[in-house]
């Protein structure tokens, strides 16, 4: 598996300075997230004992997301208490719903894979193969963006806060993927993996489902954008009083889709420290999961 590691850092060193340019990979990268995504519902379809299989999904979900979150949500308050942040008591509206949708529509996306995969008889041996192939032009479009997102190290390195939230995250959800995979009696390193998603739900159950195998990659999609959603809906109720809490409960979304919700409703000061967690995190779901699952 650590081979699949390798285009992610071709991709991390080539530096873009062209907009234009950022932007058609930005745009062919989430083109090929929905590629992926729908060869994960074909997966799916072609699994023996189907209905076993989902149920065993939902199963792996729920104990990792409640797992997760609650060591997530037992150790982030320490980081507002010993390192607290000064957000701004804004009451702006933001678009949850519309948000939601859109994270919602992925779902949609793996489940017209799966719908086709029952509905038409087709050999569905390729699936595997296509699947990996889109997932290394994937991770090396994915590094390319990471070099590109705007952070230098030093950006990165002087930011106490935002390294200190990334850090209980990472440590929080680990503990959680330990005590998932002793609950579900699944091996151990299997639960580490599960839990270093860090919220990225698309990367994270293509990932987990290339190396596991399509149980584990769509309970890892689900468990990841239940996180997400359910992030789009703390993050305003909690920001204010705990402001870390609730950036880091965002996870890796919190440099990207999450932000606009941060901004809006902690201030301008919560941004460079979520735009640096959420940086650290996103770099770490592949090289944490990859590493986890090649014990």
């Amino acid at each position: 598996m650590l081979y699949i590691f390798l285009p992610l850092v071709f991709g991390y060193l080539i530096p873009i300075s062209n907009d234009d340019t950022l932007k058609r990979i930005n745009s062919h990268t989430n083109r090929l997230i929905l590629v992926i995504l729908s060869l994960m519902g074909l997966s799916l379809a072609g699994l023996d004992n189907l209905n076993q299989n989902l149920s065993q999904i939902l199963k792996y979900t729920l104990v990792f997301f409640t797992s997760i979150g609650f060591f997530n949500l037992a150790v982030l308050p320490l980081i507002d208490r010993f390192l607290p942040i000064k957000s701004e008591n804004k009451k702006n509206k933001v678009p949850l719903t519309t948000m939601a949708l859109e994270s919602l529509k992925l779902i949609v996306v793996v489940a017209l894979g799966l719908v086709v995969g029952l509905v038409i008889n087709i050999d569905l041996s390729w699936v595997d193969t296509a699947s990996e192939i889109i997932l290394l032009l994937l991770l090396f479009l994915i590094g390319i963006q990471l070099r590109n997102s705007g952070l230098t190290l030093k950006q990165i390195l002087v930011n106490k806060q935002g390294l200190s939230i990334a850090a209980a995250v990472i440590v929080s959800s680990l503990m959680g993927g330990v005590i998932a995979a002793l609950i579900l009696d699944i091996p151990i390193n299997y639960g580490l993996a599960m839990a270093s998603g860090f919220g990225w739900y698309s990367l994270a159950g293509i990932l987990m489902g290339d190396a596991l195998g399509p149980v584990y990659g769509g309970a890892s999609f689900m468990l990841e954008l239940l996180r997400e959603l359910v992030a789009l809906m703390l993050i305003p109720m909690i920001i204010q009083r705990h402001p870390s809490t609730a950036i880091g409960y965002a996870g890796a979304t919190a440099m990207d889709f999450t932000l606009p919700i941060i901004q809006n409703t902690g201030g301008i000061k919560c941004v460079p420290i979520a735009i640096v967690s959420g940086f650290i995190l996103s770099l770490l779901v592949p090289i944490l999961m990859l590493f986890f699952v090649s014990l």
